[in-house]
């Protein structure tokens, strides 16, 4: 991100107001004065004194601070800092988002950016590409996953973030960008000239049948016009295929638009339903959000997955599901974020967002998980603890909860990986051995027929054969503590060869590791090399082959009576 504002010089030892200073002071005033102008219009008269006479300290301090610190200051630098500091104190939803990143901001609620299409990453100190969006222009230009940027646009790459080269490669549209490219199993150094374009990232990345009957869709996240996309997506399984139910994936979806969560609802839902409401300080937040169309298909068994990543709109769409009985939810709790965030232009073209309000699914209740007015000493924030949690009844008469997200109907554990399998995928071991298969076949199997052999991992193995990727067990982290114990209990020198012994038994052979945990390894190495060839779709296809979320939705709409029982027993999230 580039600093805000100028720095103010100083001639000799002594500083002084140069032009720059003054016109921005005078912007300062201005700004403030509009501001507490605005406050008066919005009825806080009553606040009136208390709210300018803070403004008036706050523009001596940072006028005085400014002028006569020790060291040379950056105004836009300092206020960005403050206004940083000051809205942390209130909630992590409630940001400044200053010109320079308003592209980004706009990326979040569109889907759309202007640049080249790829997501990019950090594999030690090198800044590499790792997913091409296919069709887009990296794609074309012929960058894969794998290459090392070295150069964007005559900058060279070393020492700068990812953040730092992003912001170079993106772009207007039209425009072109000149990099210079390391790729594995290729001497020498790539150019390619890209020209950006128009990137819009879609909203669903996956749609087709994973069963007799069964459709799935993937939606990545809440952005514009995303509920027409569902609904087309829809039309389509149904037009092509016997669809008999849906799988409608929101793992992972961090939320986006409160309107298209509504507009997604309304597709399983009666035309007139209250689907959301949203209750804030102010009356003119307080709103109720109906389904207002006729709905796609308002019998068709719905299953929708979610997990601890699902938040904000996921939560209002699987929320309204469940409170409406209209399908079941299936996964792992989720987020509990019900805080409802708009937009407030300021000057310079910069924004507010900001929490408005809460919302409140048709149960009537609100999943918020942490209290945020009400922080602890230390100015953490704690959850809503149960004994304050109130009970609500779906339309059906089943108990559900407040405060804490959306539990699941039938709850699955969360994918824990192994101590080795983490240290392959941070070392981004896992990634490059992709990098390098994909160097040695052109082509491969269908991304739902992809399988690696034994020999396969055994070159995996060797691939390792010369790379870090140390790790520490529990089992080594206990033998640890227990050592710092009998030291400090003075234990330690009679027990050292005891000690000895069972530490040489328990410290980790990684040979043996890489076979104990083979299956979640080789898996994830199918679905890395899967994606080389058939980018995210593939990705996602390649996963349902051990998906426990997606097993246990196709077993629930294949079996009526496990679909149907969740609705007719005394539900109980809690038991």
């Amino acid at each position: 991100m580039q600093p805000m504002g100028r720095t103010w010089s100083r001639p000799g030892s002594i500083k002084t107001k140069t032009p720059t200073m003054k016109k921005s002071i005078k912007i300062l005033f201005l700004s403030l004065a509009i501001i507490s102008a605005g406050f008066v219009s919005q009825s806080f008269k009553e606040d009136y004194f208390e709210i300018t006479r803070n403004l008036d300290i706050f523009t001596t301090l940072f006028r005085e601070l400014n002028i006569h610190y020790v060291d040379d200051t950056n105004p836009g630098e300092l206020m960005k800092t403050g206004i940083d500091a000051m809205l942390t104190s209130l909630d992590p939803y409630t940001n400044y988002i200053p010109e320079s990143n308003i592209e980004d901001y706009r990326f979040m609620t569109t889907g759309q950016y202007g640049g080249i299409g790829a997501l990019i990453g950090k594999n030690g100190s090198d800044i590499i590409v790792t997913d091409p969006y296919e069709g887009f222009a990296a794609h074309k230009a012929g960058l894969m996953a794998g290459d090392k940027l070295i150069e964007v646009d005559g900058k060279s790459t070393e020492g700068k973030s990812i953040s730092d080269v992003s912001q170079i490669l993106k772009g207007q549209p039209n425009t072109t960008v000149k990099i210079k490219i390391e790729r594995p199993g290729t001497a020498g150094i790539l150019e390619k000239e890209i020209e950006r374009q128009e990137i819009k990232v879609k909203s669903i990345p996956y749609s087709g049948m994973i069963a007799d009957g069964i459709g799935y869709v993937k939606l990545r996240s809440f952005t514009q016009n995303c509920g027409k996309e569902i609904k087309v997506a829809l039309e389509e399984l149904k037009t092509n295929n016997d669809l008999k139910s849906i799988v409608l994936d929101l793992r992972g979806n961090p939320g986006g638009l409160l309107h298209e969560a509504v507009n997604i609802t309304n597709l399983f839902v009666d035309k007139g339903s209250d689907v959301v409401s949203t209750k804030g300080k102010l009356s003119e937040m307080d709103k109720t959000y109906k389904a207002l169309n006729a709905p796609f298909d308002k019998s068709l068994p719905v299953v929708v997955l979610v997990n601890s990543s699902s938040a904000s709109a996921s939560e209002i769409v699987s929320g309204a599901i469940q409170d409406f009985d209209r399908g079941l939810v299936i996964g792992q709790k989720t987020f509990g974020k019900g805080l409802v965030q708009t937009t407030r232009p300021l000057s310079y073209n910069s924004q507010l967002k900001i929490t408005t309000a809460k919302y409140y699914i048709p149960s009537g209740r609100c999943i918020q998980a942490l209290d945020y007015s009400n922080r602890n000493d230390d100015g953490s924030v704690g959850s809503i603890p149960d004994s304050l949690k109130s009970q609500f009844k779906t339309s059906g008469g089943r108990v559900v909860y407040d405060g804490g997200g959306i539990e699941p109907d039938y709850a699955t554990d969360k994918t824990k990986y192994s101590k080795i399998t983490q240290s392959l995928l941070s070392k981004y071991l896992i990634f490059d051995y992709a990098t390098q298969y994909r160097l040695k076949h052109e082509t491969i199997e269908k991304a739902n027929e992809f399988k690696l052999t034994d020999e396969d991992f055994n070159s995996f193995v060797n691939f390792l054969s010369d790379k870090t990727y140390d790790y520490t067990t529990q089992s080594e982290k206990a033998i640890e503590e227990l050592k710092k114990l009998t030291m400090k209990d003075k234990y330690y020198e009679g027990l050292k060869t005891e000690y000895e012994a069972l530490k040489n038994k328990i410290y980790h052979n990684k040979q043996e590791d890489l076979k104990t945990n083979k299956k979640e390894i080789m898996l994830l190495l199918q679905n890395e090399i899967v994606s080389r060839y058939y980018f995210e779709k593939g990705r996602i296809e390649s996963s349902f082959v051990d998906d426990k979320d997606v097993k246990m939705a196709i077993s629930a709409l294949k079996d009526k009576d496990i679909y149907t029982s969740i609705f007719k027993r005394d539900y109980n999230p809690s038991n």
